[in-house]
């Protein structure tokens, strides 16, 4: 009895000291993390309508990096990047560059976007292959690993604990007892089914492989970085081949998890000058998770491979410097497109900048068509991604839901001209807050094989018309309305 009356007369104690937690937390927000008005309003709203739950829920989504820069370079690395790319603005600009192909020439305007916004160089000395299916991606990236000479570095934000993951670890540790440098670098998030003492990583490691993952816990067991992950999923073999797109290593990614079925995905490998801006980003990645102290310019490159005419540039971004850089790009390809725009993504949770250019493009004559899959693997992202495509359909543009199994493809065609191919989703997530990594190609030939690709999808898929969208009962509208509510902080 008197644990009831003590548990009772607390309460107004406790209700007070949750109050002034909220307080400082909606101060916290609003005066010292500036975020945008939107995310600022939801997150009030999520404290004071839902206490405890929005502490917690604060504490595991809200940090702010977006002014704390962490890929730092060197006095002498960012003279090296400067000069570069300033000496090829200014080829542009003068009429001294000799393009490759015809789209790169009409897109100059783009690459000088990603040039200056996005710090990205331009190389046109590219072959690329476009792969869709992966067990032939992960049959691919195996045979080039065992063909490695020299260096091995390879990035993903998943690698699961699984026969295929162990496939991969294994193959990597067999080439670090042939004397191959190799180095493995996880998401800590998107990799908690790994550690340093899972049983492969331990062979690995003992082998003379280097592993590490990006934003480990500071407790063991409980890790309160949900955001700001390593979204990107990059390799570079010999510093002559390089991978980077949507597929991370695991079973449903080769379509062998019944949950998901057939996973259709998009990856690139590549030969050609864009593999060093695959590696620089990697070792940058690499350089802040491990500490090693690396110097960009004394890493393993080899020559490059020429063997093809494509225009590549390779865009990354994160939440740190509080840029958008792939955001932009995508912002520019859509506001530029004349004819058409074929978009891939699994979360469709645009900001309203980027819903606004496809509103309006779809407004303008321009055949947008939105490709999202049949099924969730978040359901509150699921169904924000059927509202907002609900809104594309009522501008004019076209909504298609891929049946056949799990759409994780994140591309991007416009105009049978250029495409991008990578990390990034079209959400909210990709562009502020994890770090993402695409190829932005600026080559006629492989725009017309992706937008070949999204038609072939097409017939595996059902339109989402108007009217069957209309038709969605209350349960639907609901479900949408509150995770519309969530946008800002999915």
């Amino acid at each position: 009895m008197y644990l009831f009356y003590f548990v009772l007369s607390s309460i107004p104690y406790f209700l007070a000291a949750l109050f002034i937690v909220n307080m400082v937390i909606a101060f916290t927000i609003i005066f010292l993390e500036r975020k945008n008005p939107s995310a600022t309003l939801a997150w009030i709203m999520i404290l004071f309508l839902l206490p405890v739950v929005g502490i917690l829920f604060y504490f595991l989504f809200s940090q702010n990096l977006s002014r704390k820069k962490i890929f730092q370079l060197t006095r002498y690395e960012e003279e090296i990047i400067n000069t570069s790319l300033q000496t090829q603005i200014q080829e542009m600009k003068d009429g001294e560059y000799s393009f490759t192909t015809r789209s790169a020439k009409y897109w100059k305007d783009m690459i000088r976007l990603n040039q200056v916004y996005g710090q990205a160089y331009f190389t046109q000395d590219n072959k690329i292959e476009i792969l869709t299916d992966g067990q032939h991606m992960l049959r691919k990236l195996l045979n080039d690993i065992r063909g490695a000479q020299n260096t091995i570095n390879i990035q993903y934000f998943i690698i699961k604990n699984d026969v295929i993951g162990r496939i991969l670890i294994k193959s990597l540790t067999k080439k670090v007892k042939q004397g191959i440098e190799v180095r493995l670098l996880i998401d800590a998030m998107g990799g908690r089914q790994l550690s340093r003492r899972t049983p492969c990583i331990k062979e690995f490691v003992s082998a003379g492989g280097h592993v590490s993952f990006f934003f480990p816990p500071k407790l063991k067991f409980l890790n309160l970085k949900l955001n700001y992950r390593n979204h990107r999923k990059i390799v570079v073999i010999d510093g002559e081949i390089g991978y980077i797109g949507g597929f991370n290593i695991g079973k449903e990614y080769v379509g062998k998890k019944k949950k998901f079925g057939y996973w259709r995905d998009t990856h690139l490998k590549v030969l050609g000058g864009c593999v060093q801006d695959i590696n620089a980003r990697f070792l940058m990645d690499w350089r802040f998770a491990s500490k090693e102290k690396l110097i960009l310019s004394e890493a393993y490159y080899s020559d490059i491979i020429k063997e093809g005419c494509t225009g590549v540039q390779i865009v990354s971004s994160g939440p740190d410097g509080g840029k958008s850089q792939i955001k932009r790009s995508y912002m520019k390809v859509i506001t530029s497109a004349t004819k058409n725009i074929y978009i891939q993504t699994p979360y469709f949770v645009p900001d309203n900048s980027i819903l606004e250019c496809l509103k309006m493009a779809a407004q303008s004559g321009v055949d947008v068509r939105l490709m999202i899959p049949c099924m969730p693997d978040h359901m509150f992202v699921y169904w924000a991604t059927y509202a907002y495509a609900g809104e594309l359909i009522k501008s004019g543009a076209k909504v298609f839901v891929y049946d056949k199994g799990f759409l994780h493809a994140k591309t991007m065609v416009a105009d049978g001209e250029v495409a991008s191919i990578g990390s990034a989703n079209f959400d909210v997530r990709s562009f502020r807050l994890n770090f993402e990594a695409n190829a932005f190609i600026f080559d006629e030939k492989e725009a017309r094989k992706m937008q070949k690709i999204f038609e072939k999808d097409m017939k595996d898929c059902h339109e989402l018309t108007k009217k069957l969208y209309m038709e969605r009962g209350l349960k639907i509208k609901f479900k949408e309305s509150v995770a519309r509510l969530l946008t800002d902080i999915l």
